[in-house]
């Protein structure tokens, strides 16, 4: 089978709720297979995108979705029913580079942290100080000691250990106390026990591909941050099909109709649809991959997408009860296409609870700002 790219992009924006709504923000984070919130408030944009007469409040406020590590070890918002899938298939993972020996735990004493975490977050929620005290408690002076280089200091030793506890499912994020973090086990939530890893891997390779696809086991790879002889076995006894001359992979049962993606759309900092979608080339066509990728990494810049293809960036900025929004076009806008900018901004604007305000001109501002 031949696939044209047109028709992968109006696949992917369906898929990604970007041309109908999604009905809950649960919903909408299990179709992008995860919302990136390292940036909490943008992850929650991007969902709230997704679902008609969302706001930022109301994605808060949803049940059923928790704040933990998901792909590439950065954090993510997860349906908490998807708990055992992520688990077992984040898990299964072959571990990176080691760590400095100065800062590096034997697997034992990985084991050890691990099981202290989700002992110590059974029946409360912790602040990273407060966990340090118990995992310590624990386990050992050794998982105390400062070893980790973080900002004008150091961190214990055991907090390099804080994603492999979240794979494991014994550690999630927990309620804000004030401005400082806290930590919580997703078991008080709802128990649940990870899938074994071949089950997981191949369920989280099909729900990528269905989202993404079709794709590349290097794709699929950097997406998870793992290698493609890892992956590359998973990929065995999926359907194959041609993509601009390449050989790809698509999800069983998948069929690509020759439609064309339409309107406009704004996609915060680090929004699925950016990072998870190659060939980069392609999503981010000619000056775009330029002004819109770092190095062709994706989601440093909030994205302006014509058609589900990148075509410039935007910034925002608060001043009162009024939402700024500046973007920056790569090419010129039409009549039409400027009407459906400027409802892009007044949703915006509406799932902030603001009022809109959109300049057309260069963002002179740099990533993440």
């Amino acid at each position: 089978m031949e696939i044209t790219w047109q028709a992968v992009v109006a696949q992917r924006m369906r898929r990604h709720y970007l041309t109908e709504s999604a009905a809950t923000p649960v919903d909408a984070v299990r179709a992008m297979s995860g919302a990136h919130a390292q940036i909490l408030a943008a992850g929650e944009l991007s969902v709230a995108l997704r679902v008609a007469g969302a706001t930022r409040e109301s994605v808060q406020q949803a049940d059923g979705l928790v704040k933990t590590f998901g792909p590439r070890g950065t954090v993510h918002l997860l349906p908490l029913e998807d708990l055992p899938l992520w688990t077992g298939a984040l898990s299964a993972l072959p571990r990176g580079a080691q760590a400095p020996e100065v800062m590096r735990m034997t697997p034992g004493q990985t084991a050890e942290v691990i099981a202290a975490i989700g002992a110590a977050l059974t029946h409360d929620d912790l602040t990273a100080d407060e966990l340090t005290v118990e995992v310590v408690r624990r386990t050992g002076a050794w998982a105390g000691d400062l070893v980790m280089p973080a900002f004008q200091g150091y961190w214990p030793r055991w907090r390099q250990a804080i994603s492999d506890a979240a794979n494991a499912g014994v550690l999630c994020y927990g309620p804000m106390r004030g401005r400082v973090t806290t930590y919580s086990n997703p078991h008080r939530i709802k128990p649940f026990e990870p899938l074994p890893a071949e089950k997981a891997l191949t369920e989280l390779l099909h729900r990528y591909l269905y989202a993404y696809g079709p794709a590349t086991p290097q794709h699929f790879a950097r997406w998870l941050k793992t290698t493609p002889t890892f992956v590359k076995p998973y990929f065995d006894d999926l359907p194959q099909a041609e993509l601009d001359g390449q050989t790809v992979w698509h999800a069983p049962g998948d069929e690509f109709p020759d439609d064309r993606a339409d309107g406009v759309r704004l996609l915060p900092y680090f929004d699925a649809y950016g990072v998870g979608s190659y060939p980069r080339e392609r999503l981010f066509p000619g000056q775009a991959f330029t002004r819109a990728t770092a190095r062709g990494q994706a989601g440093n810049y909030p994205l302006l997408l014509i058609d589900g293809i990148v075509a410039g960036v935007w910034h925002q900025k608060k001043a009162g009860r009024t939402l700024q929004v500046t973007v920056e076009t790569l090419s010129t806008l039409n009549r039409r296409r400027r009407t459906l900018l400027d409802a892009e901004v007044d949703r915006l604007a509406a799932i902030l609870a603001c009022t809109p305000s959109l300049t057309l001109g260069d963002v002179a501002v740099g990533p993440h700002a």
